[in-house]
Parts: C-alpha cells; structure tokens; sequence
C-alpha cells in the first residue's frame, strides 16, 4: 500500500518518541491516513478517541480535521497525556481527558458523537452498547487491531473473533469489514 503524500507536523516527533519508550501499539500509517480522509470529508463533527497512547492518531484527527470540528481524546496514562498535551495541546478543537475509558463513556451523553475510535478496551472489549449509544443516528464507530497482530496477548484472537461476530450480528449497524492494515471494522449506526 502506498504511503500518504503528506504527513501531520506532529507525526514524526511522535513516532520517535513511541519508539522511545518501546510503545509498539500505535496506530498503523494506512490506518490513521484513512481517519483522517475520513473526517476531512465531513464538516463541524464531534468525534470520541478512545485511547490516546501518545497521539499519534489523534495528531491525523486534527490534521484532516475542518476548524468547526472537536475531537475529545481519552487516555488513562498520564506520561502519555502529558505528552500528548505539549505536543498536541494548544489545538483548541482538541478536548484531551485524563481518565479510564470506561469512566468517560459512562458520562458522556447518548446520540452526542459523530464519529467514535475506539482504540481500547472500553468501547470495544467492554462496554460496547454503552459506547454505540453515544453516537448520532448515522455516526460512525471505527475500530482497528481486528487482524492477528504479533504483540497480542494470548487468549485475544478470540476475543477479537467475538467481538467481530458480535458486531456482524448487530442489526442497529452497517459494517464494512476492511482487511487492510491492523484490520478495521467501519460501522455505521442505523435506527
């Protein structure tokens, strides 16, 4: 696959740092090169991060990202959101959070995000109806690592395989299955 033409200012102090620190779970080039296609498609939307790691993603969010847009991007570990706040802070459309996922989705409000990446386990692993309850009618929920990846725990290839069943099975969804980088499911939400 081809790589992108341009990449986001941040990206390669980011990535730099990722390697750093021996983060291998950043998010892959292809895959934060179609997120951020895919809002650069839309106007004024509200999207929900869920797993920040060091930014990586959320720096493509921003980069494709119109000037009424926000982007509310969730970490629990606070090395990585201090580091995501000096690198990505003084972006006014971003709303960075320091809390577990499944405490931030418990008190966000229903039908509120246009977009969620769920890039964790919350939203994706637990607390699944919780999360695809946040987004608008239409809305999309996007997740990667849906293929067998080398730093997966033993054990999660087949909580991926239920995930992705379960999903399938959803009739509120439409889902298209792309088998491109990490693998992504592109769902979107349908009363």
């Amino acid at each position: 696959m081809s790589k992108p033409t341009r990449f986001p200012a941040q990206h390669h102090q980011i990535a730099v740092e990722a390697e750093k620190r021996g983060f291998d779970q950043q998010a892959h080039v292809p895959a934060v090169s179609f997120l951020r296609a895919l809002v650069a498609s839309r106007t004024n939307i509200n999207i929900l991060e869920l797993g920040s790691g060091l930014g990586l993603s959320t720096c493509w969010f921003l980069d494709g990202m119109d000037a009424h847009s926000t982007l509310t991007s969730v970490e629990n570990n606070a090395d990585f959101v201090q580091f995501i706040k000096q690198t990505l802070g003084s972006d006014k459309r971003l709303n960075l959070v320091h809390q577990d996922g499944e405490e931030t989705i418990k008190t966000l409000q229903p039908a509120s995000f246009d977009l969620i990446f769920a890039d964790t386990w919350p939203g994706k692993y637990s607390l699944l109806d919780e999360t695809l309850s946040l987004l608008k009618n239409r809305g999309v929920y996007l997740i990667d690592d849906m293929l067998p990846q080398p730093n997966w725990p033993e054990g999660h290839a087949e909580k991926a395989a239920s995930l992705a069943q379960s999903l399938t099975t959803r009739k509120d969804l439409m889902i298209s299955r792309m088998d491109f980088s990490t693998g992504l499911f592109y769902c979107v939400k349908q009363e």
